[in-house]
C-alpha cells in the first residue's frame, strides 16, 4: 500500500519544459497551454511501440488513474493528463486521435482546454528535440544492419508528475509506474493547492454553526476556491500594487487587523472603521457594519473601487488588471470555463470567504457536544451572565442547535454618538496612536494639518438615509472574538475586559441608546468570568485556515 495523500512532501525536481506542439486536431499550441492549470501527468510515447514494459504500460496505467479520478469529481477537477509523442514522422494529429479513440476511450473533438486526457505530437524532430532535452527523456532510434531507421525506439519509459506551478514532483520509471502511487501523489498535490477539507466545511459546518446558505446556482469547487483565495491574496488587483484583501485582513490576526484601530488604506490612508473578521462571513448578510451590501459575491467591489481601500477605478479597470495577468487565464477557465470577468471574481471570491468556518469551540463542544468537561468552571459562570443578567445574548443570539453570536441588527451602542460629539466640542490636546501600543498627545490643529477633516461615522443611516438609523451599527459576531483586538466598529477598545466594563457601565448613555443598554453592575469576578466564557468562543482549526490561505504565493502564478 503506498502512503496516505498528505503524508510525505513531494519536493520539486526541476522546471517543466514548454515547447511548440500539435493537438489531436491539428491545432498548433504550446505544451505550456495544458499546464498550469491543474495537475498534470504527462507520458513520452510513440504509438507502435509493442513493449509491453514500455510506452504500453504508462498508457494503460493513465486509464487507470483516469478511472480512479472518475471515483473522485473533485480531485478530477484538478487534474490533466498529457500524452505527447516522441514519433512525429508517423504519429501525426490523425494517428494521435485514433490513439486517444483506441486507448483512452476519450473523444478530442471535445473543446481543447476541457479534455481531461490530451493527446500530442509535434511538427518535427526538430521541435520535438527542445522537449525531450528539457524532461531528460531519452529516446534514441533502432536502426538495421544497413543503418537505416527501423522505426522502433530505445528509450527509458519515464512519466512525469507536474504541479500547476509548472514544476516536476515525481518522475515515475517502470519499477514504480503504480496508478495508486500516482493517484495518491496527485491528492497529495491537491491538498497543497486548496484542502478539500475546505468543501468539506462548506457542506458539514464545524459544531456550533447552522448550514451555509449557498446560491443554488453556484456550488462551490476546488477551482472556484483556489481562484478565489488567490484573488483575497493577490497585491495586484489595486491601483498601485501594493495592497490586498488579505493585508486588511490578516489570516494571523483572526482575519482582522490587530495593531491598529482601522485599517490602513490605498497610500497609507486611515480608513473610518476597523476591518471586522471574516471567520464565518458565509452568515453575516448584510455586510459592512453599515450593512450596505446584501450579497457576499458583491461586497469584495466596494472594497476595490473605494478610493481609500484598493482604489480601483472602474470595475472595467479591475478587470483588465486581472486579464492582464497571465496566471489567471487558466485558472478561471477552470472555475467558470471563462475569461475573468466580474461576475466571475464575485463568485470565486464568495466561494472562498464561505470556507472560512470555525467553531467547535470549547464552548460549543461543552453546549451542543454535551461534553461537560469542555468548559471550566468561570466560563460556565460567564455564560451564566452572558445568558443573564449580562443579556448579552439579546442582540448576540445562542440558538437550540446552533449560535451565531448575532442578531444582524443594528444598534446604537452610543460608540459612534460619542465619536461625533466628542470631535464636536474637543478642544484639548488629541491622543494619537503612534504604533501599536504606543501614543501620544498633540493638539487638535496639528492633527487637522496633516489630513482631511475627519468625518461623523452615521452608521446605518449611511446605507438607508433614514433619520432613525443615525449611529446605529451591526451587531458583530462574538466568535473567534479573543482573536479580532481593537473592539466596536471604530477599533476605540483594546481588550475584551474593556468591552464588558464599557457594558457594565451602560455603554454612552444618550437620547438615541439602544433600551436594552443600561448598567449591569457587575462584581470584579463577573468581568473576568465573561471575559473567560467570549475566550471559549475561539474555534479549533484556526490554524488550518490560516496555513491554507498562506499556501498560495501571493501576486504569483
Amino acid at each position: 500500500m503506498p502512503p496516505a495523500p498528505g503524508s510525505y512532501a513531494l519536493p520539486p525536481i526541476q522546471p517543466a519544459a514548454d515547447g511548440a506542439v500539435i493537438d489531436a486536431d491539428g491545432t498548433p499550441r504550446r505544451l505550456f497551454d495544458y499546464l498550469g492549470d491543474r495537475d498534470i501527468l504527462l507520458s513520452f510515447v510513440y504509438t507502435r511501440c509493442t513493449d509491453t514494459e514500455g510506452c504500453p504500460l504508462a498508457t494503460g496505467v493513465l486509464e487507470m488513474v483516469r478511472e480512479g479520478l472518475a471515483k473522485d469529481p473533485e480531485l478530477a477537477a484538478m487534474v490533466r493528463l498529457v500524452t505527447l509523442s516522441f514519433d512525429p514522422e508517423r504519429d501525426s494529429p490523425g494517428a494521435m486521435r485514433r490513439y486517444a479513440l483506441h486507448a483512452g476511450g476519450i473523444d478530442p473533438g471535445t473543446r481543447w482546454n476541457e479534455r481531461p486526457w490530451v493527446f500530442l505530437t509535434t511538427a518535427s524532430r526538430a521541435r520535438l528535440q527542445p522537449i525531450l532535452d528539457g524532461y531528460g527523456q531519452s529516446v534514441v532510434r533502432e536502426l538495421d544492419a544497413a543503418g537505416r531507421p527501423t522505426g522502433d525506439f530505445t528509450h527509458v519509459l519515464k512519466v512525469f508528475l507536474i504541479d500547476r506551478r509548472k514544476r516536476v514532483r515525481n518522475i515515475y520509471s517502470t519499477s514504480f509506474l503504480h496508478p495508486a502511487i500516482a493517484l495518491n501523489d496527485l491528492k497529495t498535490l491537491a491538498l497543497e493547492e486548496v484542502d478539500p477539507r475546505a468543501l468539506g466545511r462548506v457542506r458539514h459546518p464545524p459544531r456550533g454553526l447552522p448550514p451555509v446558505p449557498l446560491p443554488a446556482d453556484d456550488p462551490p469547487t476546488i477551482p472556484k476556491l483556489r481562484l478565489g483565495r488567490k484573488l483575497f491574496l493577490d497585491r495586484r488587483l489595486s491601483r498601485n500594487g501594493t495592497l490586498s484583501c488579505a493585508m486588511c485582513h490578516v489570516p494571523e490576526q483572526g482575519f482582522a487587523v490587530n495593531e491598529t484601530r482601522t485599517a490602513v488604506g490605498f497610500e497609507g490612508r486611515t480608513l473610518r472603521r476597523n476591518a471586522p473578521t471574516l471567520l464565518n462571513v458565509a452568515y453575516a448578510a448584510p455586510f459592512f457594519h453599515d450593512g450596505r451590501e446584501p450579497a457576499l459575491e458583491m461586497q469584495p467591489f466596494d472594497v476595490f473601487l473605494n478610493p481609500d481601500e484598493m482604489a480601483a477605478p472602474s470595475l472595467g479597470a479591475l478587470v483588465e488588471t486581472v486579464r492582464s495577468l497571465p496566471d489567471y487565464a487558466p485558472l478561471f477557465e477552470a472555475a467558470f470555463r471563462a475569461q475573468p470577468g466580474v461576475e466571475a471574481i464575485g463568485r470565486s471570491i464568495a466561494a472562498y470567504l464561505r470556507t472560512l468556518l470555525s467553531a467547535n469551540s470549547p464552548f460549543d463542544r461543552w453546549r451542543f457536544g454535551k461534553d461537560g468537561a469542555a468548559l471550566g468552571a468561570a466560563a460556565q459562570r460567564g455564560f451564566a451572565l452572558f445568558t443573564g443578567r449580562g443579556r448579552c445574548a439579546s442582540c448576540h443570539r445562542i440558538g437550540d442547535d446552533a449560535a451565531l453570536f448575532t442578531d444582524h441588527q443594528f444598534h446604537d451602542t452610543g460608540v459612534a454618538w460619542f465619536a461625533a460629539e466628542t470631535r464636536r466640542t474637543e478642544t484639548g490636546p488629541v491622543t494619537v496612536q503612534l504604533a501599536p501600543g504606543v501614543t501620544a498627545p498633540l493638539s487638535r490643529a496639528a492633527v487637522d494639518s496633516v489630513g482631511g477633516p475627519a468625518a461623523n461615522d452615521l452608521g446605518r443611516y449611511e446605507a438607508t438615509g433614514d433619520p432613525a438609523d443615525r449611529f446605529r451599527i451591526k451587531t458583530p459576531t462574538l466568535r473567534n472574538v479573543a482573536l479580532t483586538a481593537p473592539y466596536m466598529h471604530d477599533g476605540s477598545l483594546s481588550t475584551l475586559r474593556e468591552v464588558v466594563e464599557f457594558y457594565d457601565r451602560g455603554a454612552r448613555p444618550h437620547e438615541g441608546l439602544d433600551p436594552i443598554l443600561k448598567p449591569l453592575d457587575l462584581r470584579e469576578g463577573e468581568v473576568d468570568d465573561l471575559v473567560t466564557f467570549l475566550e471559549s468562543l475561539t474555534g479549533d482549526n484556526i490554524d488550518e485556515l490560516v496555513r491554507d490561505a498562506r499556501s498560495e504565493a501571493v501576486g504569483n502564478p
